[in-house]
């Protein structure tokens, strides 16, 4: 009874004062837009917290308590209006002003307002809003918010992306890394791995980041090597004079059960704040470095960062500043199963397969920002990343392991694979803004990369465990047992420039109604890649464990029978050239509005090769594209808050340096990738249709249909002839996608300012693709498929809580799911006998994850954050159909599985 009436009192408190209290509204005007509405000002009864910001319609309405009050209005850049008003409870009243911009204060200003409110998703969904090309992205309030660490893992919660576990390699519309293009800033930035055409997204921390924006339609400003759409990274720059730090700490729950197990490779010896340096040459570290792993104390994960920005007057010329560094290491340990088959027959069975890796990661950016005026601005973007990752694999130490023919047994198999991975990466770009005349902008902006990814040192051992006190090495190849080296050193130029020209007479909103643009492009890249194997004939040699390689491999032994074995070195050499100039035309016709533009392209391709998996070692290839290609992008207003648009285009997809050059990079796991150096181009075929409704400045309600029609399709599929070989093919004359995206973002559960505490965000995706197979990959009557690592339903969801309060507390919990889809296509053993002898094609579970993350401002300048990423921690499966030859029966069997763990950590940032 005492708690039925607290609660009855309570309840009617907050009823009384709720009839304490009147509503504020109005609409505040541009009078330098010729009195447009102006959104994202700043509302705020004085002396209180009370207020609210305009939306995109320069609306604003809140609830304030009765009595007199006085309402400040404010905009950067603009005078600030103090007007005096009297309310009475249960009253409304409006107040609408004009805003205009401080004597002696530039437009200019205003523009930076918006800028730097480009981490805003208000601001991001009124860009969205008001641009004709079909473009979605995701600001740094929103990745604050549901814990994002890296730009990786902000595209996810973008309609329609996926992110495979298996690869790490980003999906749009079921297209994966071939198919994508990733631009910093709008320049081409190069990929940090040889196994990827895009740079690893995670190498971008979200603490230089302002927003990830995908452009899912083709425009013909940017580069033709686009199928599924481009993903720009606009890094962040100066917007207010501030010093922060931020440290955090945590760990990985599969790690937590390794304490005092934990293990590292022997390589992180000569490893020092995530930098290796090497000591001797590959041949010598036969003998002259060990060959067993190490133990690591504490694998805790830890973070810290600093950032800053301040601006100077220099000669009279405004100069801004803004720079972030951070350093991170992390700590992953994951078990599972592992198996090879060929030909409907298991030739590897390892059910225990450990990996221990460790990740470090510094990163350092800075953005230089230079006015000479109002109308010439010149800003400088420099990007430094060296990120190592060390990787100790290993399979069999329970001595069940099998690998079929393996000497001298095939049962105990094991297998150590231990690697250090290490990156250095330099983005620097100079871009520039100039308004020449009136009417007249140039842009132009230039770019000069540099990657090096190198693993200095591999050290792999294939071996058989006789009984629980002999262990022999494997002899099948003298490279079973051996060290290696790998480098790719990439170099690249890359400019534009842009000139845009308004035209015509101005409307009622004194806009010209049509523009103008021309510009051409420029990029220019080399590749080098070098491989080194050094290899042990270890036949007949036998150690008490798998612990005691090190024993073996010394300068006695290689005196009484082991053998050095070398091979020339393995190496390709690509360069790339792209020339374009292109033209389009922006228009506006009441409230029909639309760009066409056209673009011509040539594209060239040249690699050369000396490796030892290809007849003969050497070879080369040269390819060049000429391209003319359209792009159409259309929208209409229904109304203010009702879009519908229309977008069509032709684009292509080119194959990568590592696609064409027939180098094997073998897993650890065993599973080899091979280029193909007859690879076509596939040329790509673009149509969209979206509605767009927007219910207030922060919601957003979307449907999407989409088709896409590739010639030449490119996927990777299992090679005919050898087990575990997978290879980049042309494996269709077409495939064929549809789809349709529905994507919402609505607030509810209202306080007494009318101010949404709770967010739901949410975006589904269903398609449906198809690609008929040539004939080299069609078996057991199967003609056609899937695309390679396309899910055809995808789910991305997030609810967030904020209290709206001084000393806010944020809740957010997102969820990812994505369907099964195809690691990689089947294909015949034999053409003879392809409807018993075949590689069924292998596919990638679908799973769910979800994250957790809890924000509080504990002091005007402390905040804390607990973030808890994949907490359902499910099993990552890779299955494949195997038929047994005897009874023709078909099972699913599980090629892959492993779980990768919940990720918890707590942050503490501490803002001067």
């Amino acid at each position: 009874m005492k708690k039925f009436l607290l609660i009855t009192f309570f309840a009617l408190s907050q009823f009384l004062m709720a009839q304490d209290k009147g509503k504020l509204t109005g609409l505040l005007t541009d009078k330098e837009t010729n009195n447009e509405p102006l959104p994202f000002a700043n509302v705020l009864i004085k002396g209180t917290t009370i207020g609210a910001t305009t939306d995109f319609d320069g609306l604003y309405s809140f609830a304030v308590p009765a009595g007199t009050h006085t309402v400040v209005f404010s905009f950067l850049g603009y005078k600030t209006i103090e007007k005096t008003f009297t309310i009475k409870a249960g009253e409304t009243v409006a107040i609408n002003q004009l805003m205009s911009a401080e004597e002696g204060v530039a437009l200019d200003d205003v523009v930076i307002k918006t800028t730097t409110s480009k981490e805003k998703e208000s601001a991001l969904l009124l860009k969205q809003k008001k641009a004709t090309v079909i473009v979605e992205s995701i600001g740094a309030e929103r990745l604050s918010k549901t814990g994002v660490s890296n730009a990786s893992n902000a595209t996810t919660k973008i309609s329609g992306v996926t992110k495979s576990e298996g690869t790490g390699d980003i999906y749009v519309r079921g297209l994966g890394d071939r198919y994508l293009s990733t631009t910093m800033n709008g320049l081409p930035i190069p990929s940090d791995n040889v196994d990827n055409k895009n740079i690893n997204l995670s190498l971008f921390p979200t603490s230089i980041i302002e927003n990830v924006g995908i452009s899912k339609t083709y425009a013909t400003s940017n580069y033709l090597d686009q199928a599924s759409g481009n993903v720009n990274v606009e890094t962040k720059g100066y917007r207010r004079k501030e010093f922060s730090i931020g440290v955090s700490g945590g760990s990985n729950t599969n790690v937590m059960g390794q304490f005092g197990d934990f293990r590292r490779t022997i390589i992180t010896d000569d490893v020092t704040m995530g930098f290796h340096q090497k000591q001797f040459a590959v041949q010598d570290l036969i003998t002259r470095q060990g060959w067993d792993t190490r133990s690591q104390s504490t694998p805790l994960n830890f973070n810290i960062s600093l950032s800053g920005g301040t601006k100077f007057d220099v000669f009279g010329k405004e100069l801004s500043v803004f720079a972030t560094a951070s350093h991170s290491k992390s700590f992953n340990y994951q078990n599972g199963l592992f198996k090879i088959a060929r030909a409907n027959i298991v030739e590897q069975i390892f059910d225990d397969v450990e990996i221990f890796s460790s990740n470090v990661n510094t990163t350092a950016y800075a953005n230089l920002g230079l006015k000479l005026s109002d109308d010439h601005k010149i800003k400088f973007n420099s990007l430094f990343v060296a990120k190592s990752i060390d990787y100790l694999y290993e399979q069999g130490r329970n001595g069940n392991g099998f690998v079929f023919e393996q000497e001298p047994e095939e049962d105990g198999a094991f297998v150590r694979d231990q690697n250090f991975k290490q990156t250095l990466m330099f983005v620097n770009q100079v871009l520039g803004e100039h308004n020449l005349f009136e009417n007249n902008t140039l842009k132009w902006a230039v770019g000069f990369n540099f990657i090096l990814a190198e693993e200095p040192n591999r050290i792999r051992n294939e071996v058989s465990i006789l009984n629980p006190t002999t262990v022999q090495y494997a002899n099948n190849s003298a490279f079973q047992q051996r060290k290696s080296s790998q480098k790719i050193e990439d170099n690249e130029i890359n400019a534009y420039i842009k000139d845009s020209w308004s035209l015509g007479e101005a409307n009622e909103d004194d806009n010209l109604p049509y523009k103008l643009n021309f510009g051409v492009n420029y990029r220019h890249k080399e590749r080098n890649f070098r491989s080194l194997f050094i290899g042990v004939d270890a036949d007949g040699f036998q150690v008490p464990s798998v612990d005691e390689f090190s024993s073996t491999f010394t300068s006695t032994a290689f005196n009484n029978g082991l053998r050095l074995v070398e091979r020339p070195l393995d190496r390709y050499n690509g360069t790339f050239n792209a020339v374009a100039g292109f033209a389009d035309f922006d228009f506006q016709f009441n409230k029909f509005t639309g760009n066409v533009g056209v673009r011509y392209e040539r594209d060239e391709i040249y690699v050369e090769w000396d490796v030892a998996n290809f007849q003969g070692r050497t070879g080369s290839l040269n390819r060049d594209y000429n391209n003319i290609n359209p792009s159409i992008n259309l929208k209409y207003e229904l109304n203010d808050r009702n879009f519908v648009r229309f977008a069509t285009s032709i684009s292509q997809t080119l194959p990568e340096f590592k696609e064409f050059a027939p180098f094997e990079y073998v897993s650890p796991t065993g599973r080899v990738t091979k280029g193909n150096p007859d690879i076509e181009r596939s040329n790509v075929y673009n149509v969209d249709l979206k509605w767009e409704f927007y219910p207030s400045r922060e919601e957003l309600f979307s449907v999407t249909t989409f088709y896409k029609k590739i010639e030449d399709p490119i996927n990777l599929a299992q090679a005919r002839g050898s087990a575990g070989i997978f290879q980049f093919n042309n494996t269709g004359d077409e495939a064929n996608i549809f789809g349709i995206e529905v994507e919402g973002r609505v607030g509810f559960l209202q306080n007494d300012d009318e101010e949404n505490l709770m967010s739901l965000t949410g975006n589904v995706t269903q398609m449906w693709l198809t690609q008929d197979l040539l004939t080299n990959f069609q078996y057991n009557n199967k003609t056609e498929s899937s695309l390679q690592g396309a899910s055809d339903f995808i789910l991305n969801s997030s609810l967030s809580y904020s209290n709206k309060k001084e000393r806010e507390f944020i809740a957010t919990l997102s969820g990812n799911y994505s369907s099964d889809k195809i690691f990689a296509l089947g294909s015949p053993e034999s053409f003879a006998s392809s409807d018993t002898l075949f590689n069924e094609e292998i596919i990638e579970k679908g799973f769910v994850t979800l994250d957790l993350v809890l924000s509080k401002e504990i002091t005007e300048k402390l905040t804390a954050r607990f973030i808890g990423r994949n907490l359902l921690n499910p099993s990552i499966r890779q299955t494949q159909d195997i038929r047994n030859l005897n009874t023709g029966i078909t099972t699913t069997e599980t090629v892959l599985q492993y779980k990768k763990g919940s990720q918890l950590s707590l942050n503490l940032k501490y803002t001067f």
